[in-house]
């Protein structure tokens, strides 16, 4: 096992506050999510981590099909935060593919396979409820 990469930041003031990484190209401003606030909120971070990588993970498992994605590829994360009285907060996720002029079997088996190998799935499997589709 190797390490590739290590992401570095620093957080001041929880949800209404700010981080900025180490390397200075992430610097901003946080919100509680529904709020006026001006800054972003941790489940937009989130989807928008996941659903970058997991066009990756798609990438690698066209590849292992023979096949290539269509440029105009594209995951539309949605990450929901919840409550309930008995276990508290909860996250729970959505992640609808696009993948044009790729037969929907296709399409969806490239998801479930990118599913299986996308490091953010690993993270989330049995933790959360996630569904992934291709559209």
């Amino acid at each position: 096992m190797s390490i590739l990469y290590t992401a570095k930041t620093f957080t001041t003031g929880g949800r209404d506050g700010q981080s900025c990484s180490d390397d200075n190209r992430l610097d901003i401003k946080l919100s509680v999510p529904g709020s006026n606030g001006a800054g972003t909120n941790p489940e937009q971070l989130f989807a928008a981590g996941w659903s970058a990588c997991f066009i990756g993970a798609m990438g690698r498992a066209a590849q292992e099909k023979g096949i290539k994605l269509p440029a105009d590829t594209s995951v539309a994360a949605e990450v929901d935060l919840g409550s309930d009285v008995e276990e508290g907060f909860f996250l729970q996720a959505r992640l609808n593919v696009s993948l044009p002029g790729i037969e929907l079997a296709l399409a969806q088996s490239l998801v479930d396979r990118a599913h299986q190998i996308c490091p953010y799935s690993k993270a989330t499997r049995g933790n959360i409820n996630a569904v992934v589709s291709a559209l």
